[in-house]
C-alpha cells in the first residue's frame, strides 16, 4: 500500500506481473488509531493476473485465516491447531445479516440501495476489511458489499471467501481481477444468494 502511494503506477502491473505480493500492513487504520481493537494484516500473492494466495491475520486474537487456491480457506490458531473455514448456509433475504460499505457508492443511487437495506435481516460495519472477511469465512455472515477496491484491502479476503465456499464477483457479475479498482464487489454464500442481493438490494 505504501509503495503505490508512493508510485501509483504499480497499481497498473499487476494485471501483467508474473509475480507479486500486495501488503495492507494496518487495515482498520481508524479503529488501529483509536484504539478500538479491530484491524489486521492482510498479504496476498498474485501469479500472472490472479490471486494464488492469501492470508489475514488478527494481532490481538494472534490467528490467522489463510488460503491457497485449490486448498481451501484455514483458521490457524498459535497452538498449531486448524480449523477448515466454510461460509453460511444460504438463507432468506429477510434472514440474511451482512456488511456493506456503502459510503462510496455512486451518490444517485446511494439513498435507493440504503432502501433496499431495510429488505435484510441486519447490516453492519466492523470499518475493517480484514475482521468482515474473516466473519464471512467462517459462516458467521451471509454478504459483503465493497464499491472501493484497493487490491491490499480486497485480494486476500476474496479468496479465502471463494474458497471457504462462496460466490464473489464484480457488480456487473465479472470476475473479480487484482488490476480492477472499480466496479464494486459482492459476495454471498452462494450464487443464489448472490443473484438475490445483486437483484433486490445493491441495485447499481
Amino acid at each position: 500500500e505504501e509503495s503505490v502511494a508512493a508510485d501509483p503506477a504499480l497499481l497498473g502491473r499487476l494485471k501483467d506481473a508474473e509475480l507479486a505480493i500486495v501488503v495492507d500492513p494496518v487495515d482498520g487504520t481508524a479503529n488501529f488509531a483509536s484504539g478500538i481493537p479491530a484491524f489486521g494484516v492482510m498479504a496476498s500473492v498474485v501469479f500472472m493476473g490472479e490471486t494464488v494466495a492469501g492470508i489475514i491475520y488478527d494481532p490481538m486474537g494472534d490467528d490467522w485465516v489463510m488460503a491457497e487456491k485449490g486448498s481451501g480457506a484455514w483458521l490457524r490458531r498459535p497452538d498449531g491447531e486448524a480449523q477448515r473455514l466454510s461460509v453460511a448456509a444460504p438463507v432468506t433475504l429477510d434472514q440474511m445479516v451482512g456488511m456493506a460499505s456503502t459510503g462510496y457508492l455512486p451518490k444517485d443511487k446511494q439513498p435507493q440501495i440504503l432502501a433496499n437495506l431495510s429488505k435484510v435481516r441486519f447490516l453492519a460495519s466492523y470499518r475493517c476489511a480484514a475482521h468482515e472477511y474473516r466473519t464471512l469465512a467462517a459462516g458467521h455472515v451471509h454478504y459483503l458489499m465493497y464499491y472501493k477496491l484497493m487490491p491490499w484491502d480486497h485480494l486476500a479476503g476474496t479468496l479465502i471467501c471463494l474458497e471457504a465456499g462462496a460466490c464473489a464477483a464484480r457488480l456487473d457479475g465479472s470476475p473479480y481481477l487484482p488490476h480492477h479498482l472499480d466496479g464494486g464487489l459482492l459476495i454471498a454464500p452462494d450464487k443464489a444468494s448472490w443473484e438475490l442481493l445483486r437483484g433486490e438490494v445493491f441495485t447499481v
